[in-house]
């Protein structure tokens, strides 16, 4: 029965600088507005973040976010939409418990776009051991560690509870994120064998696609310095963003949504314009600029930005290839595309956030397949040109390079990458050829001649402009 004196709770799985920046500001402000019918509760389905969840847990939820706009203005405001923290335990009881709840309507998660573990065709990739030991781990009976294996235990308890459906909220950078991660759970229960809750899940549970945005460095002590010197709050929690923010989903919500329109969220039937538009516009420029300012020996995602080269490449990028496979005499796109990516630029261009590239460059090896291998194969199925979208490959090449030489000056992560993989392509004779032939990488377009041309030039230009700048 439903307890009409508690609020529906959103249980988010994940709660890093992303989620608290971005899906718990727009319910704060919701509550702001007298609408307090919702509130979220959280934790990680790993250990991670320890310091940053005490400190949180101390502060009942609360904490502080800064955000800076690209002119250097910055803004405070108190979040308070948490209503639960949850301390991690390798049972994972505390987000079961609250999973199994009839109040909670809403599972939303944020475990970045390589924790679904999917191949170039959407299928679970089965080479990697913690997706084989939370499959093992399930068919035992135990709790896994992977998104699967902690929606599985937190939905078989729901099913036993009989606490009803619940929509499964992807808030990742993931292409068609809900359909896909839907996908992968689906899969992971096939392959664990329980038929009967996998059609209890098919049949209680909704997965709408949705794109997020809003660039959220990690924190840094200097943040907590100045929330301390701007509010006098000692928030060891805090954290900064810019102040752009968006959030478009997919109306599918099988049991109940705030009423996030109040709020700014575009509530929309079809999010693929949006999703398409920001994976390819915005991600895969800010890995652009991330692996080219790291050859540069930048440090900031600014710094990169400000230099006219490597903005050239990616303008270049954008206008010459992206925008007109997405903006289409037969397709015309909804979004003007050439001010979203002037937009883009300036969001990257701001120093005020330092955003890093060891942030931005990480996860390469998800990031090629996922956010530039679709312009390949578009442009290549138009008989059109790949020059432009061919640097983007060809700067994590020589960015790769340099991370085998033991030559980038941070750590470097990657958790779609093989690293005997990884570190095979650059010790082969002919480094281009084997990273075009990864399968991992490209897909279907492996090996092909016009890829392997594409990206023979493309290193060239980028051999040239390491040169030049280097010299």
């Amino acid at each position: 029965m439903q307890d009409t004196t508690k609020p529906f709770l959103m249980l988010h799985l994940g709660l890093g600088s992303f989620h608290r920046a971005h899906q718990a500001l727009y319910l704060h402000q919701l509550q702001q507005t007298g609408d307090t019918r919702w509130a979220l509760a959280g934790g990680n389905i790993r250990p991670d973040m320890a310091d940053t969840m005490e400190a949180l847990i101390a502060q009942s939820g609360a904490y502080t976010l800064e955000t800076v706009t690209p002119q250097g203005e910055r803004r405070y405001t108190r979040i308070t939409s948490i209503q639960t923290v949850v301390r991690h335990d390798p049972m994972l009881s505390g987000l079961i418990r609250l999973g199994a709840d009839s109040q909670t309507r809403i599972i939303s998660f944020t475990v970045t776009e390589a924790g679904y573990y999917l191949d170039a065709k959407d299928r679970l990739d089965l080479n990697f051991s913690d997706l084989n030991a939370d499959i093992d781990a399930v068919k035992q009976g135990r709790v896994g560690s992977t998104i699967y294996g902690a929606l599985t235990a937190i939905l078989k308890a729901r099913m036993q509870s009989g606490a009803g459906a619940v929509t499964l909220l992807n808030c990742d950078n993931l292409r068609h994120n809900g359909d896909r991660s839907r996908s992968g759970l689906l899969q992971f229960l096939e392959m664990v064998g329980d038929s009967n809750f996998m059609a209890w899940v098919q049949a209680n549970t909704s997965s709408p696609n949705a794109m997020v945005d809003r660039i959220t460095p990690r924190p840094t002590a200097a943040v907590a310095e100045r929330v301390k010197v701007a509010t006098g709050v000692d928030d060891t929690a805090a954290l900064m963003g810019e102040s752009f923010i968006q959030w478009v989903i997919e109306d599918n919500f099988i049991a109940g949504r705030p009423e996030w329109e109040t709020v700014g969220v575009e509530m929309v039937q079809s999010v693929q314009a949006y999703e398409e538009a920001k994976i390819r516009l915005l991600n895969a420029t800010h890995s652009c600029i991330a692996w080219a300012g790291t050859l540069m020996g930048f440090t900031y995602i600014h710094e990169g930005t400000h230099d006219a080269e490597i903005r050239q490449f990616a303008f270049d990028y954008v206008t010459n290839d992206v925008i007109p496979v997405l903006d289409t005499p037969e397709k015309p796109c909804p979004i003007n595309l050439a001010k979203y990516r002037d937009v883009v630029l300036d969001r990257f261009g701001n120093p005020a956030i330092a955003d890093t590239n060891q942030r931005v460059a990480m996860d390469g090896f998800s990031k090629i397949p996922g956010f530039i291998a679709p312009t390949f194969r578009e442009r290549l199925a138009r008989n059109e040109s790949i020059r432009s979208v061919a640097m983007l490959p060809a700067l994590f090449l020589a960015y790769l390079q340099r991370w085998h030489a033991g030559q980038i000056h941070y750590t470097y992560q990657d958790q779609a990458m093989d690293p005997a993989v990884a570190h095979g392509i650059c010790d082969a004779t002919d480094p281009v050829a084997a990273f075009c032939a990864d399968q991992t990488l490209w897909g279907n377009l492996a090996g092909d001649a016009r890829l392997v041309s594409a990206m023979r030039e493309a290193m060239d230009r980028v051999q040239q402009f390491v040169q030049r700048k280097t010299a």
